[in-house]
């Protein structure tokens, strides 16, 4: 059984719009693949199509080599654990609420939780660095203090894969780093497979074991980090001329400035 989350034809719409068509990507299992491309080019529609969030017009998607629209969906919430952009919570729930959620698809029926699960749950806090606020309103919060909440919630589910649109919006560059190198930290001590959309493509390339460059719902490249950031493919993605070294400290390619190409 091949391993990781593959597409086969695939074809996304939005109101009869094909966003991604006929596409076929691998997702290695036990990696961090992260997904780049400018806005708009279908990378958070390829996520909610992995994710189960947006059924295909056309094609497969496998888990694992099991079609994920042949798994029921508590079994797929056993499985994998998805954080969309903007998520939103019901009124009046509390921090450790939300982050409670996380255990519902581990329950059995309508039983209540049990100690394991409330230990989860106080190490999920902890981890995001959301423990001294469990008692807060999430409406109290500012956006990055609810961004690590849900961050908190979807590690509190325990899955094998998570599916993370853009997990450090809202965040300043210290928690930025905080939220990736525990996502980082999750892949490389519990072999948790983490696939993110990240904007910053600094933060892709260092954190990044596969990445896939996408433009217009297609991928243009994919790989490692060395493979992808170049001059070549970020002309092509992005449209920019860019100058990029490698980064000492990572072995990583990093991008030191850039422009847009001037098509006049």
């Amino acid at each position: 059984m091949e391993q990781g989350i593959r597409t086969e034809n695939l074809r996304l719409s939005y109101g009869g719009h094909a966003v991604i068509e006929h596409l076929c990507v691998h997702i290695p299992k036990g990696a961090v693949t992260v997904i780049i491309g400018a806005n708009g080019c279908g990378k958070s529609t390829l996520l909610k199509g992995m994710a189960r969030m947006l059924k295909p017009e056309q094609g497969r998607i496998h888990l694992d080599g099991r079609d994920i629209h042949g798994v029921s969906s508590r079994e797929i919430a056993r499985r994998l654990a998805a954080l969309p952009q903007n998520p939103q919570a019901p009124e009046g729930m509390t921090v450790e609420e939300l982050v409670a959620y996380g255990r519902f698809p581990h329950k059995r029926g309508f039983g209540a939780l049990k100690r394991e699960d409330f230990a989860i749950i106080r190490e999920s806090l902890g981890i995001a660095g959301m423990e001294d606020l469990r008692y807060r309103l999430l409406s109290d919060l500012s956006g990055g203090q609810r961004q690590r909440a849900w961050i908190a919630m979807t590690l509190c589910q325990k899955t094998d894969f998570m599916l993370l649109d853009e997990p450090t919006t809202y965040l300043d560059m210290a928690h930025q780093m905080e939220i990736l190198t525990l996502l980082s930290a999750l892949n490389r001590r519990e072999g948790r497979t983490v696939v993110m959309v990240l904007h910053e493509l600094n933060n892709a390339s260092r954190f990044a074991d596969h990445i896939l460059a996408m433009k217009d719902g297609r991928v243009l490249a994919e790989g490692p980090p060395s493979q992808v950031v170049t001059q070549e493919t970020l002309r092509a993605v992005y449209q920019i001329e860019a100058e990029l070294a490698m980064d000492a400290k990572t072995g990583k390619p990093v991008c030191l400035s850039y422009e847009t190409i001037d098509h006049g």
